[in-house]
């Protein structure tokens, strides 16, 4: 225990700067990861099966991917973006995967009952920020939904608090019937970190307890199956360790970290996230401190009486393409004059980019959300034609379009993660306006005068 303590007292004094300096860290060393030759990418980057990435640079590596060989049909094929992740105590802890695509669902279904899957953790909501980072893989409730030879029916659907939906699903398969649990967190948001500890290291309570004695792995993912899942990967696997009384002096967060990427790219995508686990490893630590010293007494948690089921998620669903949930942060924000924030106008909602990046549903207060209201789409000159990237690293402001015969140059704000590692349909090429007038992504066509009007004089002049 004193052990412990002490660890816990030297998590609690690692300032901000420390952290941000570790974090680079990692970056440098998952630099020389992608440069070393026994970690390779080779299958995700094949042609058939580009289409089955959510995001071009994300591929899982050869040596950690799941390999499925359960064929439902002739032109099913192995590969999915999925990895194994060691754990503590057994080499095939974790799956870490991607959201599924349309296209992927049967695969994913296939991935669940070939590794016999009991307990599924979603780390993201179906709909963020108007943008799509999961198929819905479920079904309603008593509702059977098919995916290939896979069908599905959820039997129970409850929610717990306001973070959290559990569904109690069964798959059929060839005459054979499995349940499973899935736990969906919804007060994440993407590339960023849910305003408390408590509630994540309550949900992997939750997991831990349906899980039970059953040794398959644990099925985690949100969106890219990366930065949200590597925190939740990397807090089960500390909490692995403090069970198992593997926790020692040479005790490191970051290698944790390492260690997980060279099995999952990107694994852990923020400094953010990255902080995050300090501050729930150090909550993790005091419960575990206050339970051996007989002083179990909960953290104060703030939290939001949670509406009927059916009426809270039907809320959400007719909400979620067209509002984005605004949290009042705890420390007032900065009047809009400065110059380090922008009201910047997107479609669909509308939210205020500081100096850091937070994201409309980012619930880092403590009040219940507030529906904002619908604003116009943002016209692209609206935007700065110059910016810093809002995500160190891995993210990156997309260029824009040159103009036909001209020299200057119109930036465009891509928010990372989605549009920018993502294939492009053609509807999106035509929303962009590629194809209008001068290229430059705007409307420019010339308005018809208003009313007649007289030649040049110079027309009517006769020739002598």
């Amino acid at each position: 225990m004193e052990l412990l303590s002490s660890l816990l007292s030297s998590l609690r004094t690692l300032e901000t700067g420390t952290l941000d300096q570790d974090y680079n860290m990692v970056r440098s060393q998952t630099s020389v990861l992608n440069r070393d030759p026994s970690l390779t990418t080779e299958a995700g980057a094949l042609k058939e099966n580009i289409k089955k990435n959510r995001y071009k640079d994300i591929l899982p590596y050869d040596q950690s991917r799941v390999v499925l060989s359960l064929l439902t049909s002739d032109s099913d094929s192995d590969y999915i973006n999925a990895s194994f992740i060691k754990g503590a105590s057994s080499d095939c802890r974790y799956i870490a995967s991607q959201g599924p695509l349309g296209s992927t669902l049967i695969d994913f279904w296939r991935m669940i009952w070939e590794n016999n899957v009991k307990v599924i953790v979603m780390a993201s909501r179906e709909i963020e920020m108007g943008k799509k980072k999961c198929e819905c893989y479920w079904s309603p409730v008593h509702q059977p939904a098919s995916f290939g030879p896979f069908t599905v029916c959820s039997q129970e659907e409850t929610r717990p608090d306001e973070d959290m939906v559990v569904r109690v699903l069964t798959v059929s398969y060839q005459q054979n019937s499995r349940s499973l649990t899935q736990y969906q967190f919804l007060s994440w948001p993407d590339h960023d970190v849910p305003y408390e500890a408590a509630g994540v290291l309550d949900l992997l309570e939750r997991v831990r307890e349906s899980q039970g004695a059953h040794t398959s792995p644990l099925l985690v993912h949100c969106s890219a199956g990366c930065g949200r899942t590597g925190v939740i990967c990397a807090l089960d696997y500390i909490h692995d360790l403090l069970v198992t009384k593997q926790i020692n002096t040479d005790f490191s967060i970051m290698q944790i970290v390492l260690n997980i990427r060279r099995q999952r790219p990107s694994a852990v995508q923020t400094k953010e996230q990255y902080r995050f686990i300090f501050t729930a490893a150090a909550c993790m630590l005091e419960r575990v401190l206050r339970s051996a010293g007989g002083q179990r007494k909960p953290e104060q948690r703030t939290t939001r009486p949670a509406a009927s089921s059916s009426k809270r998620l039907s809320q959400q669903s007719a909400m979620n393409d067209t509002y984005a949930v605004v949290n009042k942060p705890k420390q007032p924000l900065p009047p809009a004059a400065d110059p380090a924030h922008s009201v910047v106008a997107t479609p669909g909602f509308s939210r205020e980019l500081p100096s850091s990046h937070h994201y409309d549903n980012d619930a880092s207060g403590a009040v219940a959300p507030v529906y904002s209201v619908v604003r116009p789409r943002a016209k692209p000159h609206s935007l700065p034609l110059s910016a810093t990237p809002l995500y160190d690293g891995e993210y990156h402001l997309s260029p824009g379009k040159e103009a036909k015969g001209k020299k200057e140059r119109i930036s465009s704000l891509s928010l990372p993660g989605d549009d920018e590692y993502e294939d492009f349909s053609s509807s999106s090429r035509d929303i962009t306006g590629l194809d209008s007038p001068g290229g430059i992504g705007f409307n420019c066509r010339i308005q018809k005068p208003r009313g007649p009007r007289d030649p040049p004089a110079e027309w009517s002049r006769l020739e002598r």
